[in-house]
């Protein structure tokens, strides 16, 4: 099941820093993608039905530690 999420930080360089740590992520293939002027981040993955998927906490926990917020 395709799942997505998004976050807002506070510049386009940080929602960069983000997509660039995400290129090479352990936990799961992400798909990345910039909106709303640069400072929005798109992740796209397919969850993983097989028992709980702990993507989007690591997410939440990555995203948090670069100041984004889930929106």
């Amino acid at each position: 099941m395709k799942t997505e999420i998004s976050y807002r930080f506070e510049s386009s360089q940080v929602a960069n820093r983000f997509i660039h740590l995400l290129k090479n992520w352990p936990i799961n293939d992400v798909k990345t993608k910039l909106f709303n002027g640069g400072n929005c981040v798109k992740v796209n993955y397919d969850y993983d039905e097989s028992g709980f998927d702990y993507t989007v906490a690591e997410l939440d926990d990555l995203a948090e530690t670069h100041g984004g917020k889930e929106i």
